[in-house]
């Protein structure tokens, strides 16, 4: 058993944190006297006392469990008359384990003299009292502060979960109304295509945890099923370059991170031109970082602050969501590419698999 386990399990932490301390009170007064010219005996009346002081402490921990839940004066007026109770009797025995072992039975002549030196052992026992509630308090704080640990964990794996789903009806709404379009059209062989790869690249999405984080490689993978869906509906006007370093192929990534912008893409710089154009995506490692640009050549979009402005905009913003609940550190940068078109950047700690 550790020590993180101990401390969770109430009972057997308080047994060894009261057993030992009154073994350390057994030690530091044997070694005190060693000090002073005492004969042998005197290390039975220690042993004698450690155990009368465990034994007759112990019974405060039941107290102090019943009085709980009372106010801070009853709890204070608990205390202080408990101690002092347990610190009267124990001293009492102490006197008696004394005179009996180390004076040969003396007796004193008023049997009030049997409770003298009882503020000493007052004191002793009001510090184990204050040791008690000050571990206890200190374990109530651990248990709220994993309560609130576990209830934050839970809000942001619903906030993970929430953005991650949304871009599944979102994407489907588009494609969905792409293929309308082609069967108004007499398409059908293309509307046809468009269906198996659609079916093909939400099988795929369906099949990853939202939660969990998956290889560069395994998110190139999705990302081009999305783009076959969109190189139907495109054909030659859709041209797509990749630049990916082999040394990042399994870096982490959140799942499905890249379908969102590249889908922006298609739908603003894409779509826009009469000629179509070209999305480029490079990965790259710099020192501690994971670089992932995407980048197209179309017409633009007005930049304000880093950020696109679009009216009704759902990817960049759910991006920029799901990267602030994952990662401490990060950064998502919106530019003008170098000719033409838009560019976007994302910087994230560079991770793999254990």
């Amino acid at each position: 058993m550790n020590w993180q386990h101990l401390i969770e399990d109430r009972n057997r932490f308080f047994w060894v944190l009261h057993i030992s301390g009154w073994v350390g009170f057994a030690l530091v007064h044997y070694l005190g006297s060693l000090l002073h010219d005492l004969r042998d005996v005197f290390v039975w009346v220690i042993l004698f006392r450690a155990y009368a002081g465990a034994l007759i402490s112990l019974p405060l921990r039941y107290i102090y469990q019943k009085a709980w839940n009372l106010s801070p004066l009853k709890i204070a007026v608990v205390v202080l008359i408990s101690s002092y109770v347990a610190g009267v009797v124990w001293q009492v025995v102490n006197n008696i384990t004394y005179w009996e072992l180390y004076k040969h039975g003396y007796q004193p002549d008023f049997w009030l003299l049997y409770t003298q030196y009882s503020v000493w052992s007052f004191y002793i026992m009001l510090a184990w009292s204050g040791l008690y509630f000050g571990i206890k308090y200190y374990q109530m704080l651990q248990q709220e502060r994993e309560k609130v640990l576990n209830a934050n964990n839970m809000a942001n794996e619903a906030q993970l979960k929430m953005l991650r789903y949304q871009l599944n009806p979102h994407f489907l709404f588009n494609t969905l109304n792409a293929i309308s379009t082609l069967i108004l059209i007499n398409e059908n062989k293309t509307a046809n295509a468009m269906v198996t790869k659609l079916s093909e690249f939400l099988r795929y999405s369906l099949d990853k945890d939202p939660m969990k984080k998956v290889t560069v490689s395994q998110e190139l993978t999705a990302l081009k099923l999305y783009l076959d869906i969109e190189k139907v509906r495109f054909e030659d006007k859709l041209q797509i370059k990749f630049e990916i370093q082999n040394n990042c192929q399994n870096a982490l990534v959140p799942s499905m991170i890249l379908q969102p912008l590249a889908e922006n893409a298609i739908k603003y710089a894409i779509a826009a031109r009469e000629e179509g154009g070209t999305i480029g995506l490079k990965v790259s490692r710099f020192a501690n970082d994971l670089q992932l640009e995407i980048n197209d050549n179309g017409p633009g979009a007005e930049i304000i602050d880093g950020n696109l402005y679009r009216e009704n905009g759902v990817g960049l913003a759910n991006t920029r969501e799901r990267l602030a609940t994952l990662y401490q550190d990060y950064s998502l940068v919106v530019s003008d590419n170098i000719t033409s078109g838009v560019k976007i950047n994302i910087r994230i700690p560079f991770q793999t698999e254990n």
